[in-house]
């Protein structure tokens, strides 16, 4: 079964493509004494949901997205893309938080945190969720919110999807029609000294301002600094604040226009196609020091291959200010959020894991414990033991009450703390 991530070649022993909940509650209870995992995108890097030897709920077809616009609310099937989220929202001149790559799943994308470019304005795809029905071990089918099952709802909502198989969200959505975006690039000789200066105006920007930074090859060959800015405010003021962002340092190449938060989606796909071989790390840093700086310039100085790339997520905002146990999601103070991706072709010989490795050992002194846990991988698991930080305990309890006998893995969990 094809991921994303080509390297992944997990062969599992069953595939079950079920249409409704109850069809996936019959198949959970039914799995006799394999494994199981649930596909959704198939983004995860680390090929978790396809268990090799094991059973694949693959829950595509459970892709209805249904838009209350009255209320701004969404129904979303825990199958769906988040393409397919941004396009039915849009076509009520409505958004919900999610993320930069249109065939993500949205489930699982926003289960564990959710980075995307409405976050500066709207929070992480995490903080928008309501609701959920959740299919557990034993199969039942459970509705889960502030009130009904409160434990779980607030266990999801960064614990990803260990709990249960959830087959539907209920998410807030924004009124944004349009964003002005794109994605610029700076000459990278000054790389260095523009990391740490375009890091501090992107923490004091407008919050209608969101910004991807990081390492990219620039359009003429070379390793690039990249910035992939996003204004959900009104264009005229967006592109204001873009031109101050910009006049940071030397351009060398830039696209910006006022696009639908598909089309940026569409946009950013064509840097992350599937089918290549990738092997990714993640770091979290509180803020890009100089000495991140110069890590991040040697880690563009040391590229194996033109497609690989550190794109670096921002959080500030409205997550910032979500009570610190609110959610099972710890990170809340600013930060940003290194995704270290070797990207390959196959056929393409190199150290391409090694350079990732390397990158990810040369951040560690300057990071933060733990990480991102939609990104940390098995081998990482010292830091899914930190990525939960006061949370642990409870979470594991959660665990415990929602599946005791840990039928469900999506990401990784924490060792217990005894």
């Amino acid at each position: 079964m094809d991921v994303w991530n080509g390297a992944v070649k997990h062969r599992p022993a069953a595939v079950v493509r079920p249409v409704t909940a109850e069809q996936v509650a019959q198949a959970v209870v039914e799995r006799g004494e394999l494994a199981l995992s649930v596909r959704s995108g198939g983004h995860d890097p680390a090929g978790r949901s396809v268990r090799d030897g094991g059973l694949v709920l693959d829950i595509r077809d459970l892709s209805t997205v249904h838009i209350d616009a009255g209320r701004r609310i969404a129904r979303i099937g825990g199958g769906a893309t988040s393409a397919a989220v941004a396009a039915a929202a849009a076509a009520h001149g409505l958004a919900a938080a999610a993320g930069n790559v249109g065939s993500v799943g949205f489930a699982g994308l926003s289960l564990g945190g959710g980075y995307g470019p409405l976050s500066g304005s709207y929070g992480l795809a995490v903080d928008n969720i309501v609701g959920a029905q959740v299919v557990l071990a034993d199969g039942r089918i459970v509705e889960t919110d502030e009130t009904r099952e409160p434990e779980l709802f607030w266990a999801i909502r960064g614990g990803g999807g260990n709990f249960g198989v959830v087959t539907e969200l209920r998410v807030r959505l924004h009124p944004v029609e349009q964003l002005t975006a794109g994605i610029l690039f700076f000459a990278w000789a000054e790389a260095e000294q523009l990391f740490p200066l375009l890091a501090r105006y992107m923490h004091d920007a407008p919050e209608a301002l969101t910004t991807q930074l990081g390492v990219f090859t620039a359009p003429g060959g070379g390793p690039g600094l990249f910035a992939l800015p996003a204004w959900s405010g009104h264009p005229d003021e967006g592109r204001a604040e873009i031109d101050k962002f910009a006049a940071l340092g030397t351009l060398t190449s830039a696209r910006i226009s006022e696009m639908g938060y598909a089309d940026l989606m569409a946009l950013y796909e064509t840097l992350t196609p599937p089918g290549r071989q990738v092997a990714m790390r993640t770091r979290t840093v509180p803020e890009i020091t100089p000495a991140v700086a110069r890590a991040l310039v040697h880690a563009g100085d040391t590229l194996t291959t033109p497609m690989s790339g550190i794109p670096i997520n921002h959080l500030r905002g409205p997550s910032t200010k979500v009570g610190p146990g609110d959610t099972a999601f710890a990170y809340r103070a600013p930060h940003f959020v290194a995704e270290i991706a070797a990207v390959w072709h196959p056929d393409l010989p190199g150290e391409h894991a090694a350079w990732a490795h390397d990158v990810w050992a040369e951040l560690g002194p300057h990071s933060l414990p733990g990480g991102y846990v939609n990104l940390i991988g098995p081998q990482d698991q010292d830091q899914a033991d930190a990525a939960y930080g006061p949370h642990t305990d409870r979470l594991l309890h959660a665990k415990q009450t929602y599946d005791p006998a840990g039928v469900f893995s999506a990401t990784a969990l924490p060792r217990p703390l005894t």
